[in-house]
């Protein structure tokens, strides 16, 4: 069992190795960018904090929102197609329930995600130094408030928004009409929540975007929450799905299935 179990993740591996490439690209593009606009928008010695908009937190996380959302829909555009744009443990942990990736895929899905985001907020604190340790920005961790119920609130939130996402996204790709505004969807959310609901949890929606962050500034409080709301959320609205479908989305006219992940790459005539 184990010699079949290391053959298909060799063969995974082999044929593979650029969609896993292309999640950790994905994830640490959106570490090192998300960083970036953070310390630009938040950094109290920039000019932003200086300006009127320092009196504004709601106003500065609109630019935040705006760019973050727009770099998730061009990666969902140009890699959606090739590795399904995950991106995210919890997204991949979701297809694998649906039986849409296998096991070996999967597995270099999660390790790829988790590579991207740690070695993208390594090259963050190297090369931005103090500015990405000052304690405004603190490595752009993920953690609840420090209100007496801080930690309910951050693992309810992240739950709500990581339903959602998970959710309005089985429905998008799964319906012919709507696919083809996969990716403008999941940047409109991304960019919704960034504006809306960071201040009630970070907005991590991903286990891996967490880790790495935590990692690089040694902040282990509160992990737990991204690790598990965002998981627990996604198999949640994955049940659901597939209780829609068996009930109702398969005998509509507009229903397909969603591809396996990652899509072969067509074979060279």
């Amino acid at each position: 069992m184990k010699n079949d179990e290391t053959k298909q993740m060799l063969i995974a591996l082999k044929n593979h190795w650029r969609a896993f490439l292309m999640e950790a690209a994905g994830l640490a593009g959106f570490v090192i960018i998300a960083s970036c606009v953070t310390i630009l928008l938040e950094h109290p010695d920039l000019f932003v904090m200086r300006s009127e908009l320092g009196y504004r937190p709601l106003l500065r996380r609109v630019p935040l929102g705006l760019v973050m959302g727009a770099y998730i829909a061009g990666v969902v555009y140009v890699i959606g197609e090739r590795s399904g744009a995950h991106i995210n443990p919890a997204v991949t942990g979701a297809f694998l329930r649906l039986g849409k990736i296998t096991k070996s895929d999967a597995a270099f899905y999660i390790l790829a995600q988790f590579t991207g985001a740690t070695l993208a907020a390594l090259v963050m604190s190297v090369a931005l130094g103090e500015l990405y340790a000052h304690p405004s920005i603190h490595y752009v961790t993920t953690v609840s408030d420090n209100t007496a119920r801080g930690v309910e609130k951050a693992f309810i939130a992240e739950f709500i928004i990581s339903f959602v996402l998970m959710f309005v996204m089985l429905v998008v790709i799964s319906s012919k009409h709507l696919e083809k505004y996969a990716p403008l969807v999941t940047g409109v959310l991304i960019a919704f929540y960034l504006i809306v609901e960071t201040p009630y949890s970070g907005m991590s929606l991903n286990p891996a975007r967490s880790f790495g962050s935590a990692f690089v500034a040694g902040e282990w409080r509160d992990l737990w929450i991204y690790f598990t709301a965002p998981v627990l959320a996604m198999l949640s609205a994955t049940e659901v799905f597939r209780m829609l479908k068996r009930l109702w989305l398969r005998q509509t006219a507009w229903f397909k299935e969603p591809p396996h992940y990652p899509v072969e790459e067509a074979t060279p005539v």
